[in-house]
Protein backbone atom coordinates (compact mmCIF):
# COMPACT_ATOMS: atom_id res chain seq x y z
CA UNK A 1 0.00 0.00 0.00
CA UNK A 2 2.84 2.33 0.76
CA UNK A 3 4.42 1.93 -2.69
CA UNK A 4 1.14 2.87 -4.36
CA UNK A 5 1.24 6.31 -2.76
CA UNK A 6 4.75 7.05 -4.03
CA UNK A 7 5.20 9.19 -7.13
CA UNK A 8 8.64 9.53 -8.68
CA UNK A 9 9.94 13.08 -8.96
CA UNK A 10 11.01 13.91 -12.53
CA UNK A 11 12.09 17.50 -11.90
CA UNK A 12 13.11 19.73 -9.03
CA UNK A 13 12.36 23.37 -8.28
CA UNK A 14 15.38 25.35 -7.14
CA UNK A 15 14.14 28.04 -4.76
CA UNK A 16 17.37 30.04 -4.69
CA UNK A 17 17.16 33.16 -2.49
CA UNK A 18 13.35 33.42 -2.35
CA UNK A 19 13.54 34.58 1.25
CA UNK A 20 15.28 37.73 -0.04
CA UNK A 21 12.74 38.85 -2.63
CA UNK A 22 13.47 42.55 -2.18
CA UNK A 23 17.18 41.89 -2.83
CA UNK A 24 16.77 39.75 -5.97
CA UNK A 25 17.74 42.47 -8.45
CA UNK A 26 20.76 43.60 -6.46
CA UNK A 27 21.93 40.02 -5.94
CA UNK A 28 21.55 39.34 -9.68
CA UNK A 29 23.73 42.35 -10.55
CA UNK A 30 26.37 41.42 -7.95
CA UNK A 31 26.59 37.75 -8.96
CA UNK A 32 26.58 38.60 -12.67
CA UNK A 33 29.41 41.10 -12.16
CA UNK A 34 31.43 38.59 -10.12
CA UNK A 35 30.84 35.89 -12.75
CA UNK A 36 31.98 38.23 -15.53
CA UNK A 37 35.14 39.18 -13.61
CA UNK A 38 35.87 35.53 -12.77
CA UNK A 39 35.56 34.27 -16.34
CA UNK A 40 37.41 37.25 -17.81
CA UNK A 41 40.23 37.11 -15.25
CA UNK A 42 40.80 33.39 -15.73
CA UNK A 43 40.71 33.70 -19.53
CA UNK A 44 43.34 36.45 -19.30
CA UNK A 45 45.56 34.15 -17.22
CA UNK A 46 45.26 31.33 -19.77
CA UNK A 47 46.04 33.66 -22.70
CA UNK A 48 49.00 35.39 -21.04
CA UNK A 49 50.59 32.16 -19.77
CA UNK A 50 50.14 30.55 -23.19
CA UNK A 51 51.67 33.48 -25.12
CA UNK A 52 54.62 34.40 -22.90
CA UNK A 53 57.53 31.95 -23.09
CA UNK A 54 58.91 33.14 -19.74
CA UNK A 55 55.81 31.77 -18.02
CA UNK A 56 56.18 28.27 -19.43
CA UNK A 57 57.17 26.80 -16.07
CA UNK A 58 55.45 24.24 -13.79
CA UNK A 59 54.08 26.97 -11.51
CA UNK A 60 52.27 28.73 -14.34
CA UNK A 61 51.24 25.44 -15.96
CA UNK A 62 49.39 24.58 -12.74
CA UNK A 63 47.95 28.10 -12.65
CA UNK A 64 46.70 27.79 -16.23
CA UNK A 65 44.93 24.53 -15.43
CA UNK A 66 43.47 26.04 -12.26
CA UNK A 67 42.12 28.98 -14.30
CA UNK A 68 40.62 26.64 -16.90
CA UNK A 69 39.05 24.64 -14.08
CA UNK A 70 37.63 27.74 -12.35
CA UNK A 71 35.85 28.84 -15.54
CA UNK A 72 33.98 25.55 -15.78
CA UNK A 73 33.53 25.19 -12.01
CA UNK A 74 31.81 28.55 -11.60
CA UNK A 75 29.91 28.09 -14.90
CA UNK A 76 28.39 24.91 -13.49
CA UNK A 77 26.74 26.90 -10.70
CA UNK A 78 26.39 30.64 -11.40
CA UNK A 79 24.24 30.68 -14.60
CA UNK A 80 21.57 28.60 -12.86
CA UNK A 81 21.91 30.82 -9.78
CA UNK A 82 21.25 33.87 -11.98
CA UNK A 83 18.22 32.12 -13.49
CA UNK A 84 16.74 31.51 -10.03
CA UNK A 85 17.11 35.23 -9.25
CA UNK A 86 15.39 36.29 -12.48
CA UNK A 87 12.46 33.89 -12.27
CA UNK A 88 12.30 33.62 -8.45
CA UNK A 89 12.91 29.89 -8.74
CA UNK A 90 14.07 27.59 -11.51
CA UNK A 91 12.90 24.17 -12.63
CA UNK A 92 15.57 21.57 -13.38
CA UNK A 93 15.01 18.01 -14.54
CA UNK A 94 16.14 15.11 -12.39
CA UNK A 95 18.84 14.06 -14.88
CA UNK A 96 20.11 17.65 -15.29
CA UNK A 97 20.25 17.95 -11.51
CA UNK A 98 22.36 14.80 -11.20
CA UNK A 99 24.60 16.02 -14.05
CA UNK A 100 25.14 19.36 -12.28
CA UNK A 101 25.93 17.51 -9.06
CA UNK A 102 28.49 15.33 -10.84
CA UNK A 103 30.32 18.24 -12.47
CA UNK A 104 30.26 20.22 -9.23
CA UNK A 105 31.92 17.36 -7.32
CA UNK A 106 34.27 16.62 -10.23
CA UNK A 107 35.54 20.20 -10.56
CA UNK A 108 35.58 20.77 -6.80
CA UNK A 109 37.67 17.64 -6.13
CA UNK A 110 40.02 18.46 -9.01
CA UNK A 111 40.58 21.91 -7.52
CA UNK A 112 41.49 20.34 -4.17
CA UNK A 113 44.13 18.16 -5.83
CA UNK A 114 45.48 21.06 -7.93
CA UNK A 115 45.77 23.34 -4.90
CA UNK A 116 47.70 20.62 -3.04
CA UNK A 117 49.99 20.11 -6.04
CA UNK A 118 50.56 23.88 -6.38
CA UNK A 119 51.49 24.11 -2.68
CA UNK A 120 53.93 21.21 -3.15
CA UNK A 121 55.42 22.97 -6.18
CA UNK A 122 56.01 26.15 -4.15
CA UNK A 123 57.52 24.04 -1.34
CA UNK A 124 60.06 22.56 -3.77
CA UNK A 125 60.83 25.94 -5.33
CA UNK A 126 61.46 27.66 -1.97
CA UNK A 127 62.84 24.84 0.18
CA UNK A 128 64.81 22.88 -2.47
CA UNK A 129 65.71 25.40 -5.19
CA UNK A 130 68.83 23.50 -6.31
CA UNK A 131 66.85 20.30 -6.95
CA UNK A 132 63.67 21.99 -8.20
CA UNK A 133 64.25 21.48 -11.93
CA UNK A 134 64.86 17.77 -11.32
CA UNK A 135 62.02 17.19 -8.82
CA UNK A 136 59.50 19.22 -10.85
CA UNK A 137 60.47 18.44 -14.44
CA UNK A 138 57.96 19.06 -17.27
CA UNK A 139 57.19 15.33 -17.34
CA UNK A 140 56.43 15.21 -13.61
CA UNK A 141 54.38 18.41 -13.91
CA UNK A 142 52.28 16.86 -16.69
CA UNK A 143 51.74 13.69 -14.66
CA UNK A 144 50.62 15.65 -11.58
CA UNK A 145 48.14 17.66 -13.64
CA UNK A 146 46.80 14.49 -15.28
CA UNK A 147 46.46 12.74 -11.90
CA UNK A 148 44.56 15.73 -10.50
CA UNK A 149 42.05 15.73 -13.38
CA UNK A 150 41.62 11.95 -13.50
CA UNK A 151 41.16 11.68 -9.74
CA UNK A 152 38.56 14.45 -9.90
CA UNK A 153 36.71 12.62 -12.68
CA UNK A 154 36.56 9.47 -10.57
CA UNK A 155 35.58 11.30 -7.38
CA UNK A 156 32.48 12.75 -9.01
CA UNK A 157 30.98 9.39 -9.95
CA UNK A 158 30.25 7.84 -6.55
CA UNK A 159 28.21 10.69 -4.93
CA UNK A 160 26.17 11.38 -8.08
CA UNK A 161 25.53 7.64 -8.62
CA UNK A 162 24.39 7.12 -5.01
CA UNK A 163 22.13 10.19 -5.09
CA UNK A 164 20.60 9.06 -8.40
CA UNK A 165 19.66 5.71 -6.81
CA UNK A 166 17.70 7.37 -3.98
CA UNK A 167 13.89 7.59 -4.09
CA UNK A 168 12.35 11.06 -4.42
CA UNK A 169 8.61 11.06 -3.84
CA UNK A 170 7.94 14.75 -3.23
CA UNK A 171 8.05 17.54 -2.35
CA UNK A 172 10.39 18.48 -5.18
CA UNK A 173 11.50 21.92 -3.94
CA UNK A 174 15.24 22.28 -3.26
CA UNK A 175 15.83 25.13 -0.84
CA UNK A 176 19.16 25.99 -2.47
CA UNK A 177 20.50 27.63 -5.64
CA UNK A 178 22.02 24.44 -7.10
CA UNK A 179 21.71 20.66 -6.78
CA UNK A 180 23.92 20.12 -3.75
CA UNK A 181 24.33 16.95 -1.71
CA UNK A 182 22.76 17.93 1.67
CA UNK A 183 19.45 19.37 0.33
CA UNK A 184 19.03 16.44 -2.07
CA UNK A 185 19.49 13.90 0.72
CA UNK A 186 16.98 15.82 2.85
CA UNK A 187 14.38 15.51 0.08
CA UNK A 188 14.79 11.76 -0.37
CA UNK A 189 12.03 9.52 0.96
CA UNK A 190 14.39 6.53 1.27
CA UNK A 191 17.07 5.84 3.86
CA UNK A 192 20.13 8.00 3.26
CA UNK A 193 22.32 6.68 6.09
CA UNK A 194 24.66 4.67 3.85
CA UNK A 195 24.82 7.48 1.27
CA UNK A 196 25.52 10.04 3.97
CA UNK A 197 28.32 7.97 5.51
CA UNK A 198 29.95 7.21 2.15
CA UNK A 199 29.91 10.92 1.20
CA UNK A 200 31.26 11.80 4.66
CA UNK A 201 34.19 9.36 4.27
CA UNK A 202 34.84 10.54 0.70
CA UNK A 203 34.80 14.16 1.87
CA UNK A 204 37.38 13.38 4.55
CA UNK A 205 39.55 11.55 2.01
CA UNK A 206 39.49 14.41 -0.49
CA UNK A 207 39.04 17.63 1.49
CA UNK A 208 40.85 16.92 4.73
CA UNK A 209 43.80 15.03 3.23
CA UNK A 210 44.36 17.65 0.51
CA UNK A 211 44.02 20.45 3.06
CA UNK A 212 46.51 18.81 5.45
CA UNK A 213 49.01 18.23 2.62
CA UNK A 214 48.62 21.87 1.57
CA UNK A 215 49.11 23.11 5.13
CA UNK A 216 52.19 20.90 5.62
CA UNK A 217 53.73 22.40 2.46
CA UNK A 218 53.08 25.91 3.74
CA UNK A 219 54.51 25.07 7.18
CA UNK A 220 57.80 24.10 5.54
CA UNK A 221 57.62 27.18 3.32
CA UNK A 222 57.11 29.48 6.30
CA UNK A 223 59.96 27.85 8.23
CA UNK A 224 62.20 28.38 5.21
CA UNK A 225 61.09 32.01 4.85
CA UNK A 226 62.00 32.70 8.49
CA UNK A 227 65.61 31.85 7.62
CA UNK A 228 65.79 34.55 4.92
CA UNK A 229 68.26 37.17 6.24
CA UNK A 230 66.64 40.15 4.46
CA UNK A 231 63.62 41.61 6.29
CA UNK A 232 62.19 43.00 3.04
CA UNK A 233 62.59 39.58 1.39
CA UNK A 234 60.77 37.90 4.26
CA UNK A 235 57.90 40.41 4.11
CA UNK A 236 57.53 40.06 0.34
CA UNK A 237 57.45 36.26 0.45
CA UNK A 238 55.17 36.23 3.52
CA UNK A 239 52.75 38.57 1.71
CA UNK A 240 52.49 36.24 -1.29
CA UNK A 241 52.22 33.03 0.74
CA UNK A 242 49.78 34.63 3.16
CA UNK A 243 47.46 35.54 0.29
CA UNK A 244 47.67 32.01 -1.12
CA UNK A 245 46.98 30.49 2.29
CA UNK A 246 44.03 32.84 2.90
CA UNK A 247 42.35 31.76 -0.36
CA UNK A 248 43.03 28.09 0.37
CA UNK A 249 41.66 28.41 3.91
CA UNK A 250 38.44 30.08 2.70
CA UNK A 251 37.90 27.36 0.09
CA UNK A 252 38.69 24.36 2.30
CA UNK A 253 37.13 25.84 5.43
CA UNK A 254 33.74 26.42 3.82
CA UNK A 255 33.79 23.08 1.98
CA UNK A 256 34.75 21.12 5.10
CA UNK A 257 32.05 22.85 7.15
CA UNK A 258 29.48 21.73 4.56
CA UNK A 259 30.46 18.14 3.84
CA UNK A 260 32.57 16.79 6.71
CA UNK A 261 29.67 16.42 9.14
CA UNK A 262 27.78 13.10 8.91
CA UNK A 263 24.68 13.97 10.91
CA UNK A 264 24.68 17.66 11.89
CA UNK A 265 22.59 19.88 9.63
CA UNK A 266 22.91 23.60 9.12
CA UNK A 267 19.88 25.72 8.29
CA UNK A 268 19.18 26.20 4.55
CA UNK A 269 20.00 29.92 4.76
CA UNK A 270 23.40 29.25 6.32
CA UNK A 271 24.03 26.53 3.71
CA UNK A 272 23.44 29.05 0.93
CA UNK A 273 25.74 31.67 2.47
CA UNK A 274 28.53 29.14 3.00
CA UNK A 275 28.06 27.75 -0.52
CA UNK A 276 28.42 31.21 -2.06
CA UNK A 277 31.99 31.37 -0.75
CA UNK A 278 33.28 28.22 -2.47
CA UNK A 279 31.16 28.48 -5.64
CA UNK A 280 31.26 32.23 -6.37
CA UNK A 281 33.84 34.05 -4.23
CA UNK A 282 36.84 31.69 -4.36
CA UNK A 283 36.89 31.39 -8.20
CA UNK A 284 37.16 35.20 -8.27
CA UNK A 285 39.92 35.34 -5.64
CA UNK A 286 42.21 32.84 -7.36
CA UNK A 287 43.09 34.96 -10.44
CA UNK A 288 43.64 37.99 -8.21
CA UNK A 289 45.84 36.23 -5.66
CA UNK A 290 47.79 33.87 -7.89
CA UNK A 291 48.44 36.23 -10.81
CA UNK A 292 47.69 39.92 -10.32
CA UNK A 293 49.87 39.96 -7.19
CA UNK A 294 52.70 38.34 -9.15
CA UNK A 295 55.27 40.72 -10.68
CA UNK A 296 56.36 38.32 -13.46
CA UNK A 297 52.77 37.79 -14.52
CA UNK A 298 51.99 41.53 -14.52
CA UNK A 299 55.07 42.18 -16.69
CA UNK A 300 53.97 39.44 -19.08
CA UNK A 301 50.44 40.88 -19.16
CA UNK A 302 51.76 44.32 -20.14
CA UNK A 303 53.94 42.73 -22.82
CA UNK A 304 51.05 40.76 -24.32
CA UNK A 305 48.77 43.82 -24.24
CA UNK A 306 51.37 46.03 -25.96
CA UNK A 307 51.98 43.38 -28.63
CA UNK A 308 48.29 42.78 -29.30
CA UNK A 309 47.48 46.50 -29.26
CA UNK A 310 50.37 47.11 -31.64
CA UNK A 311 49.12 44.45 -34.04
CA UNK A 312 45.60 45.89 -33.84
CA UNK A 313 46.96 49.41 -34.53
CA UNK A 314 48.94 48.24 -37.56
CA UNK A 315 45.88 46.49 -38.98
CA UNK A 316 43.78 49.61 -38.47
CA UNK A 317 46.35 51.73 -40.30
CA UNK A 318 46.53 49.19 -43.15
CA UNK A 319 42.74 49.24 -43.50
CA UNK A 320 42.68 53.05 -43.56
CA UNK A 321 45.48 53.10 -46.14
CA UNK A 322 43.64 50.64 -48.40
CA UNK A 323 40.46 52.70 -48.18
Amino acid sequence: MKSQNLSTVTEFQLLGFQNLLEWQTLLFIIFLFIYFLTVTGNIVIIVVVSQDQRLHSPMYTFLKHLSFLEIWYTSTIVPLLLATLVSQGQAISFHACIAQLYFFVFFGATECFLLAVMAYDRYLAICSPLHYSFLMSPEICTKLVAISWLTGVGTGFLPSLMISKLDFCGPNQINHFFCDLPPLMQLSCSSVYVTEMVIFILSIAVLCICFILTLVSYVFIVSSILRIPSASGRMKTFSTCGSHLAAVTIYYGTMISMYVRPSARLSPDINKIVSVFYTVVTPLLNPVIYSLRNKDFKDALRKVMRRNCGIYGVRMKENLFIR
